[in-house]
């Protein structure tokens, strides 16, 4: 077994988030057809874009440290996806959703950050400075969403479903 240090640590972070992200796609692809909000479905279908990317970066941090890029379960991503479909579920139908859903891509998003910025750093203290701006390449991108996501809500989203229920 190789010594548990922090290029395993890294290496271990880098399958899971490499699950992760390939799950979020998969998430992204459903929640943009389920939403009502043409803003909100815009901001899905932009994101799952970037997620592709996001991969393909991911495939070149793999490629720093000499490794093939595999993924590694994650428990949480799985546990956050299931809530996205336990939403879908629930409100269907109801101008709830939209919110429902917005909280749930932000819940991965905030998953996210965390993962990214903590392999950021490991990178950099491991030396590998390509992987390090990969991942803060990455690590921007998600900021950037949430923050377009808690946009959304505050402005749209919420308002709407609230709306919705006062009628």
């Amino acid at each position: 077994m190789p010594a548990a240090n922090l290029e395993k640590l890294f290496h271990d972070g880098l399958r899971d988030i490499y699950y992760a992200e390939r799950k979020a796609l998969a998430a992204l692809k459903k929640q943009a057809r389920a939403v009502s909000s043409p803003e909100f479905k815009q901001a899905l279908e932009q994101h799952r874009d970037e997620t592709e990317g996001q991969i393909e970066r991911l495939q070149q941090v793999f490629e720093t440290i000499g490794k093939r890029p595999q993924g590694k379960t994650c428990a949480a991503i799985d546990g956050l996806s299931e809530e996205g479909d336990e939403i879908m579920d629930e409100y269907k139908g109801s101008p709830a959703l939209d919110a429902g859903l917005l909280g749930a891509a932000q819940a991965i998003e905030h998953y996210e950050i965390c993962r990214y910025g903590t392999l950021a750093s490991w990178a950099k203290q491991m030396g590998n400075a390509e992987a390090e701006r990969l991942l803060r390449e990455t690590l921007a991108e998600e900021e950037k969403t949430d923050k377009l996501l808690t946009e959304l809500a505050e402005s749209v989203i919420n308002a709407a479903a609230d709306q919705a229920e006062a009628a």
